[in-house]
């Protein structure tokens, strides 16, 4: 339940005392992933910040396209918003007939977290770091498989990266979801697996699974023995879980603007970024500029991926 505090006047048209009544937040995701987690932490923050009720609303399926569909044809007057991840802006490429495009239909308002992920593999494969792997690979070409939630989603571009930079052919298993590819991986059904850093952190401190690499620029500070990839031997390798807000186009920019600087202020609060860090999660700071070009990157990079890997397009 996300709640906006204090009175804000904002000039111009309809933003004018925004908000005035309860904001609706579409979630594109199942409940109780990291998007859906981090969405409801921000929520729970601005309620502290501001005066208004914003309410969480899960609409998973065909992955993100629906929800995200929803907020672009939504009124945009501030009070339908959309978390946003890694995975649309990889979907504007891999969905080949969209209903909206990402950035002609909705307008970035701010991010809020950026999140390392972390490649295991299962104890049973005969490579101790990545040079190692990637040698086997190389030596093995197609024999290996890595698992992921889905197409599109952040583990699968993760594994598609690592395929291109490192020149390597590994097969990839989508899953309905990460609860499956989790088990399997512990099981040896799959030999390797890209997560999140605080989901596998227990399991690679246990022995279930063997670290690899982490994907940022730098080490994670709950794996700080575990080099990053790039570290590792896959130069230019750099892939994270991050999550935001949009809004509808046409969204007034006094709106967009008051948001950007409540998240923001929120973000850059040390007890948050303590927190959030030993979590795993670094609060991700910009303006709404440098958002919009963050993500307008993002779909140049991932489109680069989905092209030169020969993914296959989703209808």
């Amino acid at each position: 339940m996300l709640i906006l505090a204090g009175a804000v006047t904002v000039t111009t048209g309809r933003a004018e005392d925004y908000p005035s009544r309860p904001v609706k937040v579409i979630v594109p995701f199942g409940a109780g992933g990291p998007t859906d987690v981090y969405a409801r932490d921000i929520a729970e923050e601005l309620r502290k910040s501001l005066n208004q009720t914003f309410f969480m609303e899960n609409r998973p399926g065909a992955g993100t396209t629906i929800g995200t569909d929803m907020v672009a044809k939504a009124t945009p007057d501030g009070y339908t918003l959309l978390m946003v991840s890694g995975t649309q802006t990889v979907n504007e490429t891999l969905y080949n007939d969209k209903p909206y495009q990402l950035l002609r239909d909705l307008v970035p308002i701010a991010p809020v977290i950026d999140s390392d992920l972390v490649l295991v593999e299962h104890p049973s494969v005969p490579a101790n770091n990545l040079v190692e792997l990637i040698a086997l690979a190389r030596a093995k070409p197609g024999t290996l498989n890595y698992g992921s939630s889905g197409p599109g989603s952040n583990y699968h571009m993760a594994g598609e990266l690592l395929k291109n930079l490192a020149g390597i052919d590994i097969l990839h298993v989508p899953y309905k979801g990460s609860t499956g590819m989790r088990g399997d991986i512990l099981s040896g059904q799959i030999q390797l697996l890209f997560d999140s850093v605080p989901t596998m952190a227990p399991m690679i401190k246990a022995g279930m699974v063997r670290a690899l690499g982490t994907s940022g620029k730098a080490r994670s500070p709950i794996l700080p023995d575990v080099p990053t990839i790039a570290e590792a031997g896959v130069a230019g390798f750099q892939a994270s879980l991050w999550v935001g807000l949009m809004a509808p186009k046409d969204t007034p920019q006094p709106i967009v603007d008051l948001l950007n600087r409540t998240i923001t202020a929120i973000l850059r609060r040390p007890d948050i970024k303590q927190a959030w860090e030993a979590q795993g999660a670094t609060p991700l700071v910009m303006t709404q500029p440098e958002f919009s070009a963050f993500m307008a990157a993002e779909v140049v990079k991932w489109a680069k991926v989905v092209k030169d890997n020969h993914i296959a397009l989703i209808n």
